[in-house]
């Protein structure tokens, strides 16, 4: 190999860098090493001058390696390895050191930061000599969508990518897509009936002629890659022929056996065959098998069937397995709220006028328990109702993170219940925060409403004779305050689905520590994945409320829309392969792979890399005992250089 000719490029990241790093002697520095021909320092090398500056060092020194010195390389490696390619220079000559993260923003020693980004910059360098220039290769992108979960958010995705052109497949596990939102009564800020605005979506879902509804399913496996995904979707048996019910809803009227109502919060009961709404879509009923007479072997009833005129309902059907194709998936499998066990300190499932949210918002919906009616488990108008904010949210005990939703939606409550009865409503809150458009102003017309905000979080719920009693710190007036109540409603933290976790493993997504699917990056990716071709929307990847949701799932859909639309997408050649002869078949590799990228070769008793699968992580190449398995762009040799230059800077 010819003696590298090297450019160096120092950034001071306005002064994120440059007040804690002496970038100017880092520069000065690395003009002396091996191979450097040109070393250079900038206000802001990401910035277009910035990066014309590198491209017109290429062309007049012949540049055939770049070393950028600057922030993480997950933000910016992609801006400078396109300067690169504009310029001639293949993009994997490119080595990115982060000084920023790893040393400006660690530290307030400006003569440790410096001798450490000299280190770390000697090292890019040593890297920058041997890198090789990789070609990268295209996956065709098959042009057809699938969404997973029929919420909101996956409504918005899946009617989104449908009106562009394309075909989706939209898979829901429970019987009627609508999600959580067609649980509410009304929306904040504007008061809009939930069921008005969600309605008319959900129509569209079953009318769209780009659209498959696929509801009472869930994904199972998913193989393949990004633009030629092979999903495998377990259509549960609903004992109901969508194609011959007529949605009478004879069944569910001569149905004998009951359970609480899951869609109302267990404040009613439902009967084992029915529709979990009135506009529920499909406009069909579900029959519970868990709770069906028939299938718990308490009696032979099949009422239902004999009732039905349309002869849609039959037994003993056996789940259906279907696998699809797809180029690209959107995830938008909402979230769960947190429900405090019974007996602690708030009160919730020991006593009977302690209501969760949900509960709270079934019970003020016309179509829920009570009519619309407010009433206390006695049948009476409450005459005090407190709404306790941050219950679970914000408190290292539960979920440390505020669910953004919760001070909105307690101001709607406040509202709902003054709009409803003759009540005193008290506000127990931390802090307000209303942070969207037209939330401000809502909290200002609440104000207005007589409700009695009271700064101190609502630490306990007892219950004294007939009235329940709140005591919280009332931090402005610096007492403990004991309000006695006939109402609490507990707005409780939004939190990762409970079975979070399997999805996670299904599609290969990551899971924060809180148990959100994490996104690519916080900033410029919120709706991408380390999984190219996988998607989020909505509240999978985080509380938000309904415009947010709206919004992601649209960002969501664009990005899958992308895809679609080029019918090719570009793989990173980083990723890893085996040196056959030295493979002796002991697939230590294949069980620690993350992405299923390995797999085995019975016929020459090797490993087999799938390339479009392979993300470059190198937990392969780390665990292989022979020393097979390799990884491009981070070469033994490669690292090893790395390793010497941090000692020779």
């Amino acid at each position: 190999m010819s003696e590298r000719r090297i450019g160096v490029y120092v950034c001071h990241c306005g002064t994120n860098i440059s007040k804690t790093v002496d970038v100017e002697d880092v520069a000065k520095y690395s003009q002396g090493l091996d191979g450097v021909v040109v070393s250079k320092d900038y206000k802001y090398m990401c910035s277009q001058p910035g990066q014309e500056l590198i491209q017109k060092d290429i062309k007049e020194h012949g540049l055939d390696g770049v070393v950028v010195a600057a922030c993480s390389p997950r933000m910016h490696e992609p801006t400078f390895q396109r300067a690169a390619r504009n310029a001639g220079l293949n993009p994997y000559l490119v080595e990115m050191v982060n000084i920023r993260e790893q040393c400006s923003w660690v530290t307030d020693d400006r003569a440790l930061a410096t001798a450490k980004a000299k280190r770390l910059t000697s090292s890019g360098i040593a890297k920058a000599r041997l890198n090789r220039a990789l070609e990268t290769d295209f996956t065709a992108i098959t042009p057809r969508a699938l969404v997973v979960g029929g919420g909101i958010a996956g409504i918005e995705a899946a009617l989104k990518i449908a009106a562009s052109g394309y075909e989706v497949v939209l898979v829901e596990k429970e019987g009627t897509i609508g999600g959580q939102m067609a649980k509410f009564d009304k929306t904040f800020p504007t008061l809009d009936c939930s069921a008005c605005i969600l309605t008319p979506k959900m129509v569209e879902v079953v009318q769209h002629p780009k659209i498959e509804l696929m509801t009472y399913s869930e994904v199972q496996r998913v193989d393949g890659y990004v633009g030629s995904f092979e999903v495998t979707i377990e259509k549960k048996p609903r004992d109901v022929d969508l194609n011959l019910c007529t949605g009478c809803g004879d069944c569910t009227e001569k149905c004998p056996a009951s359970v609480l109502s899951e869609f109302d919060e267990g404040l009613s009961m439902r009967k084992s065959i029915s529709t979990a709404f009135a506009q529920a879509i499909p406009n069909a009923p579900v029959l519970d098998r868990e709770s069906c007479w028939y299938y718990t072997g308490k009696a032979k009833c099949q009422v239902c069937a004999r009732v039905c005129q349309a002869n849609a309902i039959t037994f003993d059907n056996e789940p259906e397995i279907v696998k699809e194709q797809f180029g690209v998936i959107v995830v938008a499998t909402g979230f769960d709220i947190l429900r405090p066990e019974e007996g602690n300190q708030w009160g919730y499932g020991k006593y009977p006028d302690v209501f969760n949210g949900l509960q709270f918002e079934r019970m003020s919906n016309a179509s829920g328990p009570t009519d619309g009616l407010l009433v206390t488990s006695q049948g009476k108008e409450p005459e005090a109702v407190a709404v306790l904010h941050c219950i679970g949210s914000r408190d290292e005990n539960y979920r440390e993170y505020c669910s953004r939703t919760c001070c909105m939606a307690s101001l709607k409550f406040a509202h709902l219940v003054k709009e409803k009865t003759n009540a005193e409503v008290y506000e127990f809150y931390i802090d307000m925060r209303s942070f969207g458009k037209g939330y401000e102003e809502f909290y200002n017309r609440i104000q207005e409403e007589g409700i009695n905000f009271i700064r101190g979080k609502g630490a306990e719920v007892t219950k004294k004779g007939e009235k329940l009693v709140v005591r919280g710190e009332d931090q402005q007036l610096g007492v403990i305050r004991e309000v006695p109540v006939d109402m609490v409603i507990l707005n409780t933290a939004l939190q990762a689905r409970e079975d979070a976790a399997k999805i996670a493993e299904t599609f290969s997504l990551q899971q924060g520590q809180d148990g959100w699917f994490m996104e690519l990056h916080a900033k410029l990716a919120p709706g991408k994945t380390a999984v190219e071709g996988v998607f989020l929307a909505g509240t999978c990847q985080g509380p938000r409320d309904i415009p947010d949701t709206v919004a992601h799932a649209g960002g969501a859909a664009a990005d899958a829309l992308r895809l679609m639309a080029a019918g090719q997408q570009e793989m990173s050649p980083v990723s890893a392969y085996v040196v056959e002869e030295y493979c002796t078949g002991c697939k230590v590799c294949i069980s620690l792979c993350p992405y299923d990228a390995i797999s085995f070769d019975e016929d020459g008793k090797v490993a087999v890399i799938t390339t479009a699968l392979c993300k470059g992580c190198g937990a392969c190449v780390a665990s292989c005992p022979t020393n097979a398995m390799h990884l491009r762009h981070f070469e033994d040799e490669q690292i090893l250089a790395q390793i010497e230059g941090v000692f020779a800077g």
